[in-house]
């Protein structure tokens, strides 16, 4: 390899590396929009206020046009369902091949992109009334799985079939149960715990929150947690909002809710998101694999901060193997950044087209902007290395 490669590798690694890095220390709470970073088994992350401007899934679930998506709804056993968004996966042929998330209510939409990825062979284009597009897209989910994903819990499976495309999009409900021996959860053993006062506190600003009134609800969330200081629910929700609004104050709130229960899985990925904000790689390290070890299935997100933790602090082959986790777990590629990542590594080990095909991917996903102008032009980089004679 020529002086002239070397240093465009040397020089593309550093630059995709510190954007790779400044994505890293983004908070996590996102557009509900994309599904940024379901939270894995745990729900997905959000702003404080994002169901409030998600569309009257009711409606669409109840008066929708067959063919153009599915609609459902996620119920608790035994109980209320959580307030964070709860995941849904779309499993065809034992791949997860679509991942949505539910609202307030419990309802989900499954709309899958017309180039979400290549047809099902159980759906034909005939299926798709016109051949148009988005139709072939939802066709392409007839016989495959719908399971809700929440840690601690096992959920049932509904199968999408036939009718669902042609008459009624509505594939019912699917039913959530608590997982026996589970070692974590994405509720708190605090809630049914907790004093009646705390607990009016809590369902007060819960439904403050649905109705779009953060500052309401951070009040009554205060008085939650003055009330009983073990009350981990309610400082999560208190850090989320107070994440939001940028407070300092938020990371607090998420130790408190990890102190009061650590079995509690949600407050991590939000202590990981202000750990790599500080650059605390060491912190983000062990608090990623702490999450994993409690929830083996993790998240986009947290495999991708995992990763970008490892490479770091020197750990390529760690990097690797957790970017490539984050990846395979995030079909809708909600954490396009990781595709940069597995880019930085594989530029590293001196794998141009492995890395130019990780940075296509990326960008056909990342929002306009600096950063994929950026992605953009290290591909023209590359393409050119890729394509001058090595010496």
């Amino acid at each position: 390899m020529n002086s002239m490669k070397i240093n465009l590798l040397t020089a593309l690694f550093a630059s995709l590396f510190l954007v790779v890095g400044a994505q890293a220390q983004k908070p996590s709470g996102g557009s509900q929009g994309q599904t940024s970073s379901p939270n894995g088994n745990s729900g997905a992350n959000t702003n404080a206020n994002s169901n409030n401007n998600r569309p009257d899934m009711d409606n669409l679930i109840h008066q929708g046009h067959a063919g153009s998506y599915y609609g459902g709804t996620v119920k608790l056993s035994g109980g209320a369902l959580p307030w964070d968004p709860i995941l849904i996966n779309v499993v065809c042929n034992g791949d997860t091949r679509h991942t949505t998330v539910t609202d307030a209510k419990g309802n989900f939409i499954i709309s899958p992109k017309p180039d979400d990825g290549p047809i099902n062979s159980a759906a034909s284009s005939s299926n798709a009334p016109n051949g148009d597009a988005q139709n072939k897209a939802v066709a392409q989910f007839v016989g495959c799985d719908v399971k809700a994903a929440l840690t601690g819990f096992d959920s049932s499976s509904v199968t999408i079939a036939q009718r669902n495309l042609t008459d009624d999009p509505n594939i019912g409900t699917i039913t959530l149960k608590p997982a026996e021996n589970a070692t974590s959860s994405a509720m708190s053993a605090t809630t049914a715990a907790a004093p009646k006062d705390a607990a009016k506190a809590y369902e007060k600003a819960r439904g403050e929150w649905a109705e779009n009134k953060p500052d309401k609800a951070q009040k009554d969330l205060q008085k939650a947690v003055q009330i009983d200081p073990q009350f981990a629910e309610a400082w999560y929700q208190l850090g989320k909002i107070q994440e939001a609004q940028k407070s300092p104050d938020a990371r607090a709130s998420f130790q408190k809710a990890v102190s009061a229960d650590p079995k509690f899985t949600p407050p991590y990925e939000h202590l990981v998101s202000s750990q790599a904000q500080a650059e605390k790689w060491q912190d983000v390290l062990d608090s990623t694999n702490n999450e994993l070890e409690l929830n083996p299935a993790g998240s986009p997100r947290l495999f991708y901060y995992n990763a970008v933790a490892n490479m770091k602090l020197g750990k390529t082959d760690a990097a690797e193997d957790s970017v490539k986790k984050a990846i395979a777990a995030d079909p809708n590629h909600t954490e396009p950044n990781a595709e940069q990542l597995l880019a930085v590594i594989l530029a590293n080990k001196q794998d141009l087209p492995g890395a130019l095909e990780h940075l296509r991917i990326a960008v056909k996903y990342l929002p306009p902007g600096p950063n994929a102008d950026l992605v953009k032009k290290q591909i023209a980089q590359l393409e050119s290395a890729t394509q001058s004679p090595s010496k």
